[in-house]
């Protein structure tokens, strides 16, 4: 399997993209499960159907665009596909040197904000991002392999992988968290997400509480005909200005506040109203 993946990761992106988008609804056809969820998780936001339908090509392309992120020849760098709106709070947040936490939801191709991230920053503070392994060990190891690189590292969502976190945010680097990710039972709250109670993780609010970090906004959004990525930076302000706190609550809303931008990017097929699985770390 690891030599498909690098063979597609050769292929130009548009053709991974238009295989992706073919792969999305062919899925989206197949598994009645999976229509449900989409669409009643689509309703629940307000999302018309146009905009839902347009997810589902998207939701393939996001798979699709795994193997040319990962595992990439020679030469190619990220970089050269990426645009860049708001980078000066980034480069600000960087030059501060307090710690930055960078949020990014299930929304447009989350996997190029952490190599967005790297090639322009990562020299001077390096981005850990949390990640939860693959269950099969050969993906578990193309993962792992793939995301290691300059200016960019991992951490497990394990006790171990958020004290990992907080030494890094006390050394004036930063992390990268997917807040809208249901966390394992005693890691999260429950608090409303598009009006429905969600557990959400806790994580992101006490890793800012206790290091006094900077809090971001950030998103990649997919270009058309694979023409690469618009990566926006925001603060939180500039998404929801009646932003109080930095709890669970005004994080969800931060999160929708992005989605709302682009919905036919969203991941509306993840099972986000799910219960916690067990063992919390």
């Amino acid at each position: 399997m690891t030599v498909v993946l690098h063979w597609l990761a050769r292929w130009p992106l548009w053709l991974l993209h238009a295989l992706g988008a073919l792969l999305g609804w062919l899925t989206y056809a197949a598994s009645p499960a999976y229509r449900q969820l989409l669409q009643a998780n689509a309703a629940q936001a307000g999302v018309g159907g146009a905009a839902a339908r347009a997810s589902v090509a998207q939701a393939g392309r996001m798979v699709a665009e795994l193997p040319w992120l990962w595992l990439p020849p020679a030469g190619r760098q990220i970089e050269h596909w990426v645009q860049w709106q708001g980078a000066h709070a980034l480069d600000e947040a960087v030059q501060q040197g307090r710690g930055l936490v960078l949020l990014t939801p299930h929304l447009g191709s989350f996997e190029v904000c952490a190599q967005a991230y790297a090639q322009r920053c990562g020299a001077r503070a390096p981005i850990t991002a949390l990640y939860r392994p693959a269950r099969k060990a050969w993906l578990r190891e193309v993962e792992e392999r793939s995301r290691q690189r300059p200016g960019l590292l991992t951490a497990p969502a394990t006790l171990g992988g958020v004290r990992q976190m907080i030494r890094a945010l006390r050394r004036g680097e930063t992390v990268g968290l997917l807040p809208d990710q249901v966390p394992p039972e005693g890691l999260g709250e429950w608090a409303s997400f598009f009006g429905m109670p969600a557990y959400t993780m806790t994580l992101a609010s006490r890793l800012l509480e206790q290091t006094g970090a900077t809090l971001l906004l950030m998103w990649a959004e997919r270009r058309p005909h694979g023409a690469g990525w618009v990566v926006h930076v925001l603060r939180p302000q500039d998404v929801w200005p009646q932003a109080q706190d930095q709890g669970v609550e005004s994080i969800n809303r931060y999160m929708e506040a992005l989605i709302r931008r682009a919905p036919e990017q969203y991941l509306w097929g993840y099972h986000r109203y799910k219960q916690p699985r067990g063992g919390a770390a």
